[in-house]
């Protein structure tokens, strides 16, 4: 019955989920204010979501979205919220020199550290230290938005943790270590993100004017960490993501009072967090709900929105002519710059199984591994072509905007720098590993 519905699935039925992007990409330019404010991004999601979600339940589809927002939706959140209320207690003070080769050490060891504590994880961890650097400096826009690409989502490809699309394909069979066999397509894509970065802000740094540049040589405060305890529960967490699973417990796939083990073991931590850190250290840190709040209620509409467009997708695929690792790349990476990458890489990897003889030999996950690996790298760097395309990206966007940063509007991401910047390195790295 369901597989009826599933081929007749119209594509008009993914008009919400254009709708609610569009919302995103003009809400900013055109009522600012009014975009502003959480509660209404809560109503657009709603107003689009629930004729969605009443659509799919008359069609027989509850499944589907029910799948999407337990399984998908809710641990993507409880994840991000985890990490965002743990990394944000712990505070690295100071205020070194914003020369360019400090603000290019930042971004490379945020570049490394977003594989193992994940893209969201280092995304929060050194936003606030980096803005701190940088307050006395007037350019600063290009920092951030290297920032997204490099420590939101390109430095998170050598394992599961770095990002949402790696530890599901991780779920559907990818060992723990065939991840490091991408070392190669992580090294190069960084290294050269933080070349052209370096470039910039030297570019940059020559324009500052001269008073900046001493108030940032002057105004120098050595670098202090605080709340290294959160440390430890980010530890939980990523260990809870790691082995809180049916690869290790398989008891969770047939007892569902196990089923959320993994998210109740995050919410502990972000808890613990939240108990043992000095509400004057969070105050310091201006850490605040709004960032993940945002990402909570866009996220919702777009969740709901997007399951039509992926079952679409999923019983359309075969006809769109998808039968090369650069194509999987291409695809892959496109709708993960507008969709979330997460289930964008599931759909595709659905795909390669449907076109895959199981019966074949050297398959990882069930899949030929240049599918595997056109599927993980169009999936991790492709989340950084917009603001929507992986969960960090918004948070940035956001703690940014906070501290009086003019971040350039969602066209503006994309024609000012990720298509410019991003795309022609994205292409370079089909050519050489592809």
């Amino acid at each position: 019955m369901e597989h009826t519905h599933l081929e007749s699935i119209p594509l008009w039925a993914s008009i919400p989920f254009a709708i609610i992007l569009l919302f995103i990409a003009i809400g900013p330019l055109f009522f600012h204010h009014w975009w502003e404010n959480n509660k209404n991004k809560l109503i657009v999601s709603l107003v689009l979501g629930i004729p969605v979600a009443i659509y799919l339940i008359a069609n027989g589809l509850t499944h589907n979205l029910t799948h999407q927002m337990f399984f998908d939706y809710i641990p993507f959140i409880i994840l991000l919220g985890s990490l965002f209320v743990i990394t944000g207690g712990i505070q690295l003070k100071g205020d070194i020199e914003a020369k360019p080769i400090v603000n290019t050490i930042f971004l490379a060891i945020g570049a490394l550290l977003a594989s193992f504590m994940g893209t969201t994880g280092a995304a929060m961890l050194l936003i606030r230290p980096v803005i701190r650097t940088n307050s006395e400096r007037k350019f600063k826009v290009h920092t951030i938005l290297f920032f997204i690409a490099i420590v939101a989502n390109a430095g998170g490809m050598l394992t599961p943790l770095g990002d949402p699309p790696l530890f599901l394909l991780y779920l559907r069979g990818a060992p723990f270590e065939w991840f490091f066999s991408l070392t190669k397509e992580w090294a190069v894509v960084n290294g050269i993100l933080l070349v052209v970065y370096y470039i910039f802000d030297k570019y940059y740094h020559k324009k500052e004017p001269i008073t900046n540049i001493i108030k940032d040589k002057t105004q120098i405060e050595p670098i202090s960490l605080s709340g290294t305890y959160n440390f430890i529960f980010l530890i939980g967490v990523v260990l809870s993501v790691a082995f809180l699973n049916k690869q290790y417990i398989q008891a969770i796939e047939h007892n569902y009072n196990l089923a959320f083990i993994r998210e109740a073991a995050m919410l502990f931590f972000a808890g613990l967090s939240l108990y043992f850190t000095p509400k004057l250290l969070r105050l310091n840190n201006k850490f605040t709900w709004t960032p993940i709040i945002e990402v909570a209620f866009l996220f919702l509409g777009i969740f709901i929105t997007m399951v039509p467009a992926l079952l679409w997708l999923n019983t359309n695929a075969h006809s769109l002519g998808i039968d090369s690792a650069a194509m999987f790349y291409y695809a892959t990476g496109g709708l993960s710059s507008f969709l979330d990458n997460a289930p964008t890489a599931l759909a595709f990897h659905n795909l390669a199984l449907g076109m895959t003889d199981p019966t074949a030999t050297g398959l990882v996950a069930g899949i030929p591994e240049e599918y595997l690996t056109a599927i993980s790298l169009g999936a991790v760097f492709f989340g950084a072509m917009t603001y929507i395309g992986n969960g960090p990206n918004f948070m940035v966007k956001a703690i940014a905007e906070e501290n009086k940063i003019p971040m350039p509007s969602f066209f503006g991401y994309m024609f000012k720098f990720s298509l410019i910047i991003l795309l022609p390195i994205y292409i370079l790295t089909q050519i050489l590993f592809i």
